[in-house]
């Protein structure tokens, strides 16, 4: 099939002779395609080649759009008229493409990965109360791929409410979604085992920040500091983490931010062998459950997130009763005044403490 250059992908192959001006060919047929033999076809001037349907890894092949190729206007425009929801969803399924390639022995395409993260990025910062809803588009089947794109957007979020500048916040983001990215050297079996893993299991899983610090270690577009994160994103403050055991200060500050997304995340989705459960609940726990493990700067910041979802906005309380947030205490966020609908009983949840918001119920949604 004919296919533009600017939507090649590495695997690609060649079912054609290139030509540029020359009575010889540039490029044979059935030459297999990396980034550096497309950036050559981009140097003479290719506009288009002929490839096979199929990636050299079986799959296959789709061409891609390149978001940097639209003209700014309408980029902006197109990507202004979608909900983060719906830039998520597409951004998945392109993730869920990379994951497959590196399953197949493919390396890590950093500019592709910037290509899906950064519009993201830019979109949840006008789009903050969404940010904590994406956890509803988490199945059970395609966690895997949707949760390394979740920790990216909100390992983003903290690191901006943390005042980071943007080079800091697109290696972050770019750490968070690549934090997992050795769970693709790691056999389906366990990948997507749907009953809960045995101890050898577990420990094959425990290997992935090792293997996704080996995949990324030669990506010469992260910094050591986000590669470092990578490999620390399982360490907890207390030293309970793993691969190493880390404690404190010996962990890196961005490996800090992503462990805290990473698992805010995962406590709030579903999960195939874990249900998922609410994120004032979950924020709760990660701060009093699990004390010590965490940074408290990091949680704050992260708990900030959920002061959007301002006086007014409509709950669904863990016993079945909705009401409206009446007062949320910065220093409590997740215990707010509440306001039952159908008898204006006022219930304080600090005082309730059986008591949790289980939803936010979406038409509140600023």
């Amino acid at each position: 099939m004919r296919v533009m250059v600017k939507e090649l992908q590495e695997g690609c192959i060649l079912s054609a002779d290139v030509y540029s001006k020359t009575n010889c060919p540039i490029m044979k047929k059935n030459t297999v395609l990396n980034n550096e033999l497309i950036n050559i076809l981009k140097l003479f001037l290719i506009h288009d080649v002929y490839v096979e349907k199929t990636l050299i890894n079986g799959m296959p092949f789709t061409p891609i759009e390149v978001l940097e190729d639209l003209p700014d206007s309408k980029e902006k425009s197109e990507q202004a008229a979608l909900r983060l929801s719906d830039m998520f969803l597409r951004a998945v399924k392109e993730y869920k493409r990379e994951f497959k390639s590196w399953q197949a022995g493919l390396p890590i395409n950093i500019s592709r990965i910037r290509e899906i993260i950064l519009p993201l990025i830019e979109k949840a910062e006008t789009s903050i109360s969404e940010i904590f809803t994406l956890h509803h588009f988490s199945t059970k089947d395609d966690y895997i791929y949707q949760h390394p794109v979740a920790v990216a957007i909100l390992s983003a979020f903290i690191a901006k409410k943390l005042n980071y500048n943007k080079g800091d916040i697109v290696q972050i983001a770019l750490a968070g979604c690549l934090a997992d990215c050795g769970m693709a050297k790691l056999s389906n079996a366990i990948l997507f085992k749907k009953t809960s893993l045995t101890v050898n299991e577990f420990e094959e899983i425990k290997k992935h920040p090792t293997l996704s610090y080996k995949m990324v270690q030669k990506v010469s577009l992260l910094r050591d500091s986000t590669k470092l994160a990578i490999a620390q994103h399982h360490e907890r403050l207390d030293g309970s983490g793993y691969p190493f055991g880390e404690k404190g200060n010996k962990i890196h500050f961005f490996a800090k931010i992503i462990g805290t997304a990473d698992t805010f995340h995962a406590m709030t989705s579903e999960r195939l062998y874990r249900s998922k459960q609410p994120p004032f609940k979950v924020l709760e726990m990660m701060s009093e459950d699990q004390f010590g493990k965490f940074d408290p700067v990091i949680l704050k910041a992260l708990m900030s997130g959920i002061m959007n979802f301002s006086n007014g906005s409509k709950v669904i309380l863990s016993d079945g009763q909705v009401g409206k947030i009446l007062f949320m205490d910065e220093k409590a966020p997740t215990r707010p005044l509440i306001q039952l609908l159908n008898s204006n009983e006022i219930i304080d949840l600090g005082k309730h403490r059986h008591l949790f918001i289980n939803e936010v119920l979406t038409e509140a949604i600023r």
